[in-house]
C-alpha cells in the first residue's frame, strides 16, 4: 500500500501541488529513462548484428582457408575458356618444377626473349590444344613477364614443344636456375597485357586473360597497369570477390595496378 505522507504546516492544496509538482518531475524522468533504454536496446541490435555479421564472414574466411587446394595452385594458373590447364612459373624454382615434372609430350611451353620471364605449360592432356588457348596463355605470358611492371604492352611471347626445352647448355655457358636452352624453331605469336582475377565456383582465386576468367568464374575484376599498389588494390578485389587476401595477392603480377571496366 502506497503511504501519503502531508505537510501539516501546508493546506491541503499546497500539498496536492507538491505532489502534482514531484509527478512531473518522475514522469520526465521516467521518459528520459525510457528513450536512454530504447537507444541502449537500438545499440544492443547494432551490435548484435554487426557480430553476426562478424561471424558470418569469420566461418566465410575459415572455410575458404580450409578448402582444399589442387596442387596446381602453388603454381601461376588459370583454366582457359576452352577447358585447358594452364600452369606457370612463379620464379626460378617454380619455373624449373614447372618444365620438369609437369610438362609432358604434347604440352606446349610458353616463354619470352625478355629475362626473367615466367614459362607457362598448356597441359593438354593429349587434346587438340584450341587456337584460343594458345592465344591466351600467350597473353598471360606477356602479362606476368617483367612488361607488366616496365609499363609495356606486349613483348615477344613464343611457344615450342617440350622436347625442345633442355638443360643442357652450349658449351662455355651455364644455365642458372630456372633457365632452359631451347632448340629448334620457335614459333612467335601476338600477344598482349590482359589480366582479371576471379573466384571459382569451387572459391578458388583465379587470374589470368580476361575471355578465361570470365569463362570459368562467378564473380571476377578486370585490372590493367596504374599506380595503384598490389596490397591496396588487393583489398579492392577482396571486398568484391569475398576472396581470401593473400590468395589475391599471390595472384598478381609485380607491378601497380588500376581496376578496368569490365
Amino acid at each position: 500500500m502506497a503511504r501519503l505522507i502531508l505537510n501539516l504546516k501546508k493546506s491541503i492544496e499546497e500539498n496536492a501541488s507538491d505532489y502534482f509538482e514531484k509527478a512531473k518531475k518522475i514522469k520526465k524522468k521516467m521518459k528520459g529513462a525510457q528513450d536512454a533504454l530504447k537507444k541502449s536496446l537500438k545499440k544492443l541490435k547494432e551490435l548484435e548484428a554487426k557480430k553476426e555479421k562478424y561471424d558470418k564472414e569469420e566461418e566465410k574466411g575459415k572455410k575458404l582457408r580450409e578448402r582444399k587446394k589442387e596442387w596446381y595452385e602453388k603454381f601461376r594458373w588459370f583454366l582457359s575458356s576452352d577447358g585447358f590447364l594452364v600452369i606457370g612459373g612463379r620464379d626460378a624454382t617454380s619455373n624449373e618444377i614447372v618444365i620438369k615434372k609437369h610438362t609432358e609430350k604434347n604440352d606446349l611451353v610458353f616463354h619470352t626473349d625478355m629475362a626473367g620471364s615466367p614459362f607457362f605449360v598448356i597441359i593438354s592432356k593429349n587434346k587438340k590444344i584450341s587456337q584460343s588457348t594458345i592465344k591466351e596463355t600467350a597473353d598471360a605470358t606477356c602479362t606476368f613477364s617483367r612488361a607488366f611492371k616496365l609499363g609495356m604492352q606486349t613483348t615477344d611471347v613464343f611457344y615450342v614443344s617440350p622436347e625442345q626445352v633442355s638443360k643442357k647448355a652450349k658449351s662455355g655457358e651455364f644455365l642458372v636456375k630456372g633457365a632452359f636452352m631451347i632448340y629448334g624453331k620457335t614459333n612467335y605469336i601476338e600477344n598482349k597485357v590482359n589480366l582479371a582475377v576471379g573466384i571459382t565456383k569451387e572459391n578458388a582465386v583465379m587470374s589470368g586473360p580476361k575471355e578465361a576468367v570470365k569463362k570459368n568464374c562467378k564473380k571476377f575484376i578486370a585490372l590493367k597497369q596504374g599506380d595503384e599498389k598490389a596490397s591496396s588494390i588487393a583489398k579492392k578485389i577482396k571486398h568484391k570477390l569475398d576472396a581470401d587476401l593473400d590468395d589475391i595477392i599471390r595472384s598478381l603480377p609485380a607491378g601497380n595496378f588500376e581496376i578496368a571496366s569490365s
